[in-house]
Protein backbone atom coordinates (compact mmCIF):
# COMPACT_ATOMS: atom_id res chain seq x y z
CA UNK A 1 0.00 0.00 0.00
CA UNK A 2 2.95 2.41 1.45
CA UNK A 3 4.68 1.35 -2.48
CA UNK A 4 1.66 2.02 -4.36
CA UNK A 5 0.84 5.60 -2.47
CA UNK A 6 4.82 6.71 -2.96
CA UNK A 7 4.78 5.42 -6.79
CA UNK A 8 1.11 7.39 -7.43
CA UNK A 9 2.47 10.35 -5.52
CA UNK A 10 5.57 10.09 -7.97
CA UNK A 11 3.49 10.21 -11.05
CA UNK A 12 1.21 12.98 -10.02
CA UNK A 13 4.44 15.06 -8.51
CA UNK A 14 5.49 14.06 -12.27
CA UNK A 15 2.96 14.89 -14.13
CA UNK A 16 2.35 18.23 -12.13
CA UNK A 17 6.26 19.58 -13.14
CA UNK A 18 5.67 18.76 -16.76
CA UNK A 19 2.84 20.91 -16.61
CA UNK A 20 3.93 24.05 -14.88
CA UNK A 21 7.48 23.56 -17.42
CA UNK A 22 5.21 24.36 -20.35
CA UNK A 23 3.56 27.30 -19.02
CA UNK A 24 7.09 28.61 -17.33
CA UNK A 25 9.53 27.89 -20.36
CA UNK A 26 7.11 29.93 -23.04
CA UNK A 27 8.28 32.85 -20.64
CA UNK A 28 11.38 32.07 -20.00
CA UNK A 29 11.63 32.06 -24.02
CA UNK A 30 10.21 35.35 -24.47
CA UNK A 31 12.19 37.11 -21.86
CA UNK A 32 15.83 35.27 -23.95
CA UNK A 33 14.65 36.16 -26.97
CA UNK A 34 13.51 39.86 -26.10
CA UNK A 35 17.34 39.85 -25.59
CA UNK A 36 18.91 38.18 -28.49
CA UNK A 37 20.49 40.04 -31.49
CA UNK A 38 17.95 40.42 -34.38
CA UNK A 39 19.95 38.75 -36.75
CA UNK A 40 20.69 35.62 -34.75
CA UNK A 41 17.08 35.02 -33.85
CA UNK A 42 16.41 35.01 -37.37
CA UNK A 43 19.30 32.76 -38.29
CA UNK A 44 19.96 30.20 -35.05
CA UNK A 45 15.98 30.44 -34.29
CA UNK A 46 14.81 30.73 -30.40
CA UNK A 47 16.67 29.55 -27.60
CA UNK A 48 16.18 29.63 -23.96
CA UNK A 49 19.59 31.50 -23.53
CA UNK A 50 20.49 34.23 -26.07
CA UNK A 51 23.24 33.06 -28.32
CA UNK A 52 24.12 36.46 -29.01
CA UNK A 53 22.91 38.68 -26.54
CA UNK A 54 21.22 42.65 -27.38
CA UNK A 55 18.96 45.29 -25.83
CA UNK A 56 18.26 46.38 -29.13
CA UNK A 57 15.03 45.97 -28.39
CA UNK A 58 14.91 47.44 -25.02
CA UNK A 59 16.62 50.57 -26.50
CA UNK A 60 13.96 50.82 -29.56
CA UNK A 61 11.53 50.81 -27.37
CA UNK A 62 12.49 53.21 -24.16
CA UNK A 63 13.96 55.88 -27.00
CA UNK A 64 11.42 58.35 -25.82
CA UNK A 65 11.62 57.36 -21.93
CA UNK A 66 9.18 60.30 -20.72
CA UNK A 67 6.67 59.50 -23.00
CA UNK A 68 6.80 55.89 -21.91
CA UNK A 69 6.41 56.89 -18.14
CA UNK A 70 3.34 59.37 -19.08
CA UNK A 71 2.02 56.61 -20.90
CA UNK A 72 2.79 53.78 -17.74
CA UNK A 73 1.12 56.73 -15.08
CA UNK A 74 -1.94 57.25 -17.59
CA UNK A 75 -2.54 53.46 -17.54
CA UNK A 76 -1.98 53.02 -13.51
CA UNK A 77 -3.52 55.85 -12.88
CA UNK A 78 -6.63 54.86 -14.93
CA UNK A 79 -6.43 51.01 -14.55
CA UNK A 80 -6.64 50.84 -10.78
CA UNK A 81 -9.88 53.34 -10.25
CA UNK A 82 -11.41 51.96 -13.32
CA UNK A 83 -10.86 48.63 -10.96
CA UNK A 84 -11.90 49.99 -7.28
CA UNK A 85 -14.81 52.16 -8.65
CA UNK A 86 -16.30 49.06 -11.09
CA UNK A 87 -15.78 46.51 -8.27
CA UNK A 88 -17.77 49.09 -5.98
CA UNK A 89 -20.53 49.74 -8.69
CA UNK A 90 -21.17 45.69 -9.72
CA UNK A 91 -21.30 44.63 -6.31
CA UNK A 92 -24.31 47.27 -5.38
CA UNK A 93 -25.77 46.27 -8.09
CA UNK A 94 -25.50 42.85 -7.71
CA UNK A 95 -26.47 42.86 -3.92
CA UNK A 96 -30.01 43.60 -4.41
CA UNK A 97 -30.63 41.15 -7.37
CA UNK A 98 -29.27 38.44 -4.64
CA UNK A 99 -32.03 39.24 -1.93
CA UNK A 100 -34.82 37.37 -2.34
CA UNK A 101 -36.58 40.12 -1.16
CA UNK A 102 -36.56 42.49 -4.11
CA UNK A 103 -39.28 42.22 -6.65
CA UNK A 104 -37.37 43.52 -9.79
CA UNK A 105 -34.24 41.59 -9.45
CA UNK A 106 -36.12 38.79 -12.80
CA UNK A 107 -36.41 41.97 -14.90
CA UNK A 108 -33.44 43.86 -14.03
CA UNK A 109 -31.10 40.62 -14.32
CA UNK A 110 -32.84 40.23 -17.90
CA UNK A 111 -31.64 43.67 -18.99
CA UNK A 112 -28.35 42.28 -17.62
CA UNK A 113 -27.73 39.49 -19.82
CA UNK A 114 -29.48 41.24 -22.65
CA UNK A 115 -26.45 43.27 -22.89
CA UNK A 116 -24.32 40.17 -22.92
CA UNK A 117 -26.00 39.39 -26.18
CA UNK A 118 -26.48 42.40 -27.76
CA UNK A 119 -24.89 46.09 -27.80
CA UNK A 120 -25.69 49.30 -29.12
CA UNK A 121 -22.59 49.10 -31.46
CA UNK A 122 -19.38 51.19 -32.19
CA UNK A 123 -21.02 54.58 -33.80
CA UNK A 124 -23.76 55.23 -31.21
CA UNK A 125 -21.30 54.59 -28.63
CA UNK A 126 -18.74 56.79 -30.55
CA UNK A 127 -21.57 59.68 -30.23
CA UNK A 128 -23.13 58.72 -26.98
CA UNK A 129 -19.18 59.17 -25.02
CA UNK A 130 -17.42 62.21 -27.17
CA UNK A 131 -21.27 64.50 -27.90
CA UNK A 132 -23.15 63.97 -24.96
CA UNK A 133 -20.70 63.26 -22.03
CA UNK A 134 -17.52 65.03 -23.34
CA UNK A 135 -15.19 62.12 -22.13
CA UNK A 136 -13.51 62.31 -25.42
CA UNK A 137 -9.85 62.93 -25.23
CA UNK A 138 -9.94 62.91 -21.51
CA UNK A 139 -8.57 59.90 -19.34
CA UNK A 140 -12.56 59.86 -17.82
CA UNK A 141 -13.37 57.81 -21.41
CA UNK A 142 -10.45 54.98 -19.61
CA UNK A 143 -13.15 54.88 -16.64
CA UNK A 144 -16.39 55.69 -16.54
CA UNK A 145 -18.15 53.92 -19.62
CA UNK A 146 -16.73 50.75 -18.75
CA UNK A 147 -17.38 50.43 -15.20
CA UNK A 148 -20.01 47.74 -15.55
CA UNK A 149 -19.54 44.18 -17.07
CA UNK A 150 -22.78 41.95 -16.96
CA UNK A 151 -20.97 38.42 -16.52
CA UNK A 152 -19.10 39.54 -13.31
CA UNK A 153 -22.06 41.58 -12.13
CA UNK A 154 -23.93 37.78 -12.38
CA UNK A 155 -20.91 35.76 -10.61
CA UNK A 156 -20.80 38.42 -7.79
CA UNK A 157 -24.90 37.85 -7.76
CA UNK A 158 -24.40 34.17 -7.96
CA UNK A 159 -21.69 34.39 -4.94
CA UNK A 160 -23.47 36.76 -2.81
CA UNK A 161 -26.72 34.03 -2.99
CA UNK A 162 -24.49 31.18 -1.62
CA UNK A 163 -24.16 33.21 1.56
CA UNK A 164 -25.91 32.42 4.98
CA UNK A 165 -29.08 34.70 4.57
CA UNK A 166 -29.65 34.36 8.56
CA UNK A 167 -26.18 36.93 8.47
CA UNK A 168 -28.50 39.36 6.56
CA UNK A 169 -31.75 38.50 8.43
CA UNK A 170 -29.76 38.87 12.34
CA UNK A 171 -28.20 42.34 10.69
CA UNK A 172 -31.73 43.45 10.24
CA UNK A 173 -33.01 42.59 13.57
CA UNK A 174 -30.30 44.29 15.46
CA UNK A 175 -31.30 47.36 13.07
CA UNK A 176 -28.15 47.87 10.38
CA UNK A 177 -29.84 49.01 7.07
CA UNK A 178 -29.13 47.79 4.00
CA UNK A 179 -25.67 50.17 3.24
CA UNK A 180 -24.46 48.80 6.45
CA UNK A 181 -25.45 44.96 5.97
CA UNK A 182 -23.28 45.16 2.86
CA UNK A 183 -20.26 46.74 3.40
CA UNK A 184 -20.03 45.38 7.23
CA UNK A 185 -21.20 41.53 6.48
CA UNK A 186 -21.84 40.60 2.79
CA UNK A 187 -18.42 42.65 1.33
CA UNK A 188 -15.48 40.80 4.16
CA UNK A 189 -17.32 37.74 3.72
CA UNK A 190 -16.83 37.58 -0.49
CA UNK A 191 -12.90 38.21 -0.68
CA UNK A 192 -12.75 35.85 -2.93
CA UNK A 193 -15.21 37.10 -5.41
CA UNK A 194 -14.11 40.51 -5.18
CA UNK A 195 -10.14 39.50 -5.56
CA UNK A 196 -11.14 37.77 -8.66
CA UNK A 197 -13.07 40.23 -10.37
CA UNK A 198 -10.65 42.95 -9.57
CA UNK A 199 -8.24 41.44 -11.26
CA UNK A 200 -9.95 40.41 -14.17
CA UNK A 201 -11.12 44.17 -14.15
CA UNK A 202 -7.83 45.11 -13.85
CA UNK A 203 -6.20 42.72 -16.78
CA UNK A 204 -8.75 44.16 -19.38
CA UNK A 205 -8.10 47.98 -18.57
CA UNK A 206 -4.50 47.00 -18.43
CA UNK A 207 -3.91 45.74 -21.37
CA UNK A 208 -6.92 47.73 -23.22
CA UNK A 209 -5.61 49.70 -26.59
CA UNK A 210 -8.75 50.04 -28.37
CA UNK A 211 -10.55 52.98 -26.30
CA UNK A 212 -7.29 55.03 -26.93
CA UNK A 213 -7.20 54.33 -30.71
CA UNK A 214 -10.34 55.81 -30.84
CA UNK A 215 -10.98 58.53 -28.48
CA UNK A 216 -7.70 60.21 -27.28
CA UNK A 217 -5.59 62.29 -29.65
CA UNK A 218 -3.10 63.85 -27.22
CA UNK A 219 -0.42 62.02 -26.75
CA UNK A 220 0.33 62.56 -23.33
CA UNK A 221 -2.88 60.29 -22.97
CA UNK A 222 -1.57 57.42 -24.33
CA UNK A 223 -2.24 54.38 -22.50
CA UNK A 224 0.63 52.25 -22.27
CA UNK A 225 -0.79 49.41 -24.37
CA UNK A 226 -1.65 51.81 -27.63
CA UNK A 227 1.41 53.44 -27.19
CA UNK A 228 3.47 50.12 -27.91
CA UNK A 229 1.29 49.46 -31.08
CA UNK A 230 1.99 52.76 -32.13
CA UNK A 231 6.11 51.70 -31.67
CA UNK A 232 5.48 48.50 -33.23
CA UNK A 233 3.78 49.88 -36.12
CA UNK A 234 6.40 52.61 -36.56
CA UNK A 235 8.93 49.91 -36.54
CA UNK A 236 7.07 47.90 -39.44
CA UNK A 237 6.58 50.76 -41.25
CA UNK A 238 10.74 51.57 -41.57
CA UNK A 239 11.36 48.18 -42.30
CA UNK A 240 9.03 48.20 -44.68
CA UNK A 241 10.11 51.25 -46.63
CA UNK A 242 13.73 50.18 -46.37
CA UNK A 243 12.97 46.82 -48.11
CA UNK A 244 11.01 48.98 -51.02
CA UNK A 245 13.67 51.79 -50.80
CA UNK A 246 16.03 49.47 -53.05
CA UNK A 247 13.48 49.83 -55.66
CA UNK A 248 13.30 53.38 -55.67
CA UNK A 249 17.25 53.82 -55.69
CA UNK A 250 17.80 54.83 -51.97
CA UNK A 251 19.89 52.99 -49.80
CA UNK A 252 18.08 53.19 -46.03
CA UNK A 253 20.80 50.87 -43.47
CA UNK A 254 18.03 49.43 -41.07
CA UNK A 255 19.98 46.65 -40.25
CA UNK A 256 20.01 47.54 -36.01
CA UNK A 257 16.35 48.25 -36.06
CA UNK A 258 14.48 45.39 -34.49
CA UNK A 259 11.10 44.33 -35.91
CA UNK A 260 10.87 40.68 -34.34
CA UNK A 261 12.76 41.15 -30.98
CA UNK A 262 10.55 44.46 -30.13
CA UNK A 263 7.72 42.26 -30.04
CA UNK A 264 9.37 40.18 -27.40
CA UNK A 265 10.51 43.43 -25.50
CA UNK A 266 6.78 44.96 -25.49
CA UNK A 267 5.74 41.80 -24.06
CA UNK A 268 7.90 42.57 -20.84
CA UNK A 269 7.43 46.05 -20.97
CA UNK A 270 3.76 45.41 -21.09
CA UNK A 271 3.57 42.42 -18.59
CA UNK A 272 5.71 42.77 -15.98
CA UNK A 273 3.53 45.20 -13.67
CA UNK A 274 0.92 42.57 -13.81
CA UNK A 275 3.11 39.59 -12.78
CA UNK A 276 4.15 41.60 -9.64
CA UNK A 277 0.27 42.06 -8.96
CA UNK A 278 -1.05 38.49 -10.16
CA UNK A 279 0.50 36.80 -6.91
CA UNK A 280 -1.47 38.54 -4.36
CA UNK A 281 -5.13 37.53 -6.31
CA UNK A 282 -3.54 33.98 -7.10
CA UNK A 283 -5.23 32.29 -3.68
CA UNK A 284 -8.53 33.80 -4.14
CA UNK A 285 -8.80 33.39 -7.67
CA UNK A 286 -9.84 29.88 -8.31
CA UNK A 287 -11.90 29.94 -5.44
CA UNK A 288 -14.37 33.09 -6.28
CA UNK A 289 -14.13 31.82 -9.83
CA UNK A 290 -15.42 28.71 -9.52
CA UNK A 291 -17.92 29.48 -6.47
CA UNK A 292 -19.09 32.22 -8.19
CA UNK A 293 -20.04 30.91 -11.40
CA UNK A 294 -21.13 27.24 -10.76
CA UNK A 295 -23.52 28.16 -8.02
CA UNK A 296 -27.35 28.71 -8.68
Amino acid sequence: MKKKYKASGIIINLFFCIGSLLFILPFVLIIAASFTKESALVSEGYKLIPSVFSIEAYKYVFRSPQQLLDSYKITIIYSFLATFLGVIVMSMLAYPLSRPNYKYKKIVTFFIFFTMLFSGGLVPSYIWITRYLHMGDTIWVYIFPFLVNAFHVIVIRTFFQGLPQALMESAKIDGASELQTFFKIVLPLSKPVIATISLLTLLARWNDWNTALIYIKSSNLYSLQYLLQKILREAEFVKNMADSAPVAGVNLDVSNLPSITIRFAMCMVAAGPMLVVFPFFQKYFAKGLTVGAVKG
